[in-house]
């Protein structure tokens, strides 16, 4: 989720689509709390491990 973020941010930046950009710090936002409740053992969604 991260990785697509950053995917995103760059072709936003590149194409100059603010609509593009904007979803890219939200999947970077997103994923970073996923990652984030996945570290302490939280279960997200009745799953411990998200792959």
């Amino acid at each position: 989720m991260i990785l697509l973020g950053v995917v995103l941010l760059i072709i936003g930046f590149v194409a100059k689509v603010s609509i593009i950009w904007t979803l890219g710090i939200i999947a970077i936002v997103v994923g970073a709390i996923l990652a984030l409740l996945g570290t302490t053992g939280r279960a997200i969604g009745g799953r411990r491990h998200w792959y």
